[in-house]
């Protein structure tokens, strides 16, 4: 099949499959001698579907890698898929406690003020431009999450 019938079938872009097989995620297909077409095969749409949904699972292209290389080793043991599960599970729920702490820092940001007064005068503008030692909101930021990894 070429590209654009897989993309169709798997549910995304041509250049997903395209930026997939750059990053070496999918195996690059053969090519057809009359025209120099990609022809891919039901192998190439089982793993890109695969990759899709351990993307839908927020999980990296590393630990998308790390799951085909074990995956790819038959007849030995899961225990390589289940940490790796384990791992990015761990990540998540990290993740999801600091979420919970900026919601936190945004519903008190958001009380500092109401739509009513100019911008001179909003709440939420002088909190975010003073700074710790007036008693402020401090600045967090994530410390191990992977931006723009995900």
């Amino acid at each position: 099949m070429k590209i654009g019938e897989l993309a169709r079938k798997a549910g995304c872009p041509v250049e997903t499959i395209r930026y997939y097989e750059k990053k070496g995620l999918l195996q690059a297909p053969l090519r057809d001698i009359e025209n120099n077409y990609r022809c891919y095969n039901n192998t190439h749409l089982e793993k890109l579907l695969f990759i899709r949904r351990c993307r839908s699972l927020d999980m990296t292209h590393e630990e998308i890698r790390a799951l085909l290389l074990a995956i790819n080793n038959r007849g030995k043991d899961c225990g390589p898929i289940d940490a790796i599960i384990s791992a990015h599970l761990t990540h998540v729920q990290h993740r999801i406690k600091e979420l919970l702490a900026l919601e936190t820092q945004l519903k008190e940001l958001n009380g500092y003020c109401s739509s009513d007064r100019s911008v001179d005068e909003c709440g939420i503008v002088q909190k975010l431009t003073a700074d710790e030692e007036n008693g402020d909101l401090p600045l967090t930021v994530p410390t191990d999450h992977l931006g723009g990894v995900h």
